[in-house]
């Protein structure tokens, strides 16, 4: 039987290591605070900034919202986000996607600068990430990295298959597992004898984007899968990339949707802000 990778749990492990580094941080005057921006009301962002808001809470990081009208100009929130680069008090930047069509996402998202970008998107922060060097690193490929070591799963001389090329999860997964000594294919929408190449893995990441794609037919015995999709069915019940149900019985370890890839975004998304105050008060 499989092993189910339990990112509930571990992500409570994490924030449980936080809350210390943060309880530390306040002792010495540099207490952590993360600045979420939001333009518009779209539902599941409403649920995300809540999400990462309590998150914030539970392990004693202050959080400041800002919600922003559909009406909010390209300029105004390039201007917020200019006054929180340059506010000291605030440790991160995050800003809520996606936004409305009147605002270039990524002109945004670049804007803020690379000391306080928790997501990970920066230029700079990518470039790092690619060269191997220390940055703050995209949340959900940090987080299964996560999943992976502390489930017990070597990365080293392992043969990583990545189902997915987005600059937000496909490429920087690549980057973090070929960080960690995994022998690295990148598979997309163009590449031809897919299952041939996927059935060699014996890391397989699914980020497709197309719910329940990955089959038993995909999948080596033993191998570890790991689903970063996400998607409602009719029926309201949530499901990934990965038909669990066909794959789980082959392979050696799965991630479940929902309780594996989701709860870590969060976590790191936390331990990105802890770092950036960390390094903010000098301390790492």
């Amino acid at each position: 039987m499989a092993l189910i990778i339990d990112g509930k749990k571990i992500s409570q492990d994490i924030k449980n290591e936080l809350k210390e580094k943060v309880e530390q941080l306040h002792a010495k005057g540099a207490a952590p605070c993360l600045a979420v921006i939001q333009v518009g009301n779209d539902p599941a962002s409403t649920v995300y900034v809540r999400n990462k808001k309590r998150g914030c809470e539970e392990i004693g990081i202050a959080s400041r919202s800002f919600e922003l009208p559909e009406s909010t100009s390209e300029e105004q929130l390039l201007a917020l986000v200019d006054r929180l680069n340059s506010d000291a008090t605030v440790s991160g930047v995050l800003i809520q996607l996606p936004l409305p069509p009147h605002i270039d996402s990524n002109k945004v998202t670049q804007s803020v600068i690379p000391e306080k970008d928790v997501d990970g998107f920066s230029e700079c922060n990518v470039g790092k990430l690619n060269l191997g060097s220390e940055c703050l690193e995209s949340c959900m490929p940090a987080g299964v990295i996560q999943l992976l070591e502390r489930s017990g799963i070597q990365t080293d001389g392992k043969h990583c298959v990545v189902i997915g090329r987005s600059n937000i999860v496909g490429k920087p997964m690549a980057a973090m597992l070929l960080k960690k000594n995994g022998t690295v294919t990148i598979c997309h929408s163009h590449t031809k004898n897919l299952t041939e190449i996927t059935k060699q893995a014996d890391i397989l990441v699914c980020a497709a984007g197309k719910p329940k794609m990955v089959t038993a037919e995909y999948v080596k015995h033993g191998a570890t899968v790991i689903d970063v999709g996400i998607h409602r069915m009719e029926n309201g019940k949530l499901c990934g990339d990965v038909d669990f149900e066909s794959v789980e019985p082959i392979c050696g370890a799965i991630t479940p949707v929902p309780g594996g890839v989701g709860p870590m975004t969060i976590a790191m998304l936390l331990c990105n802000c802890v770092k950036a105050a960390e390094k903010a008060a000098g301390l790492v």
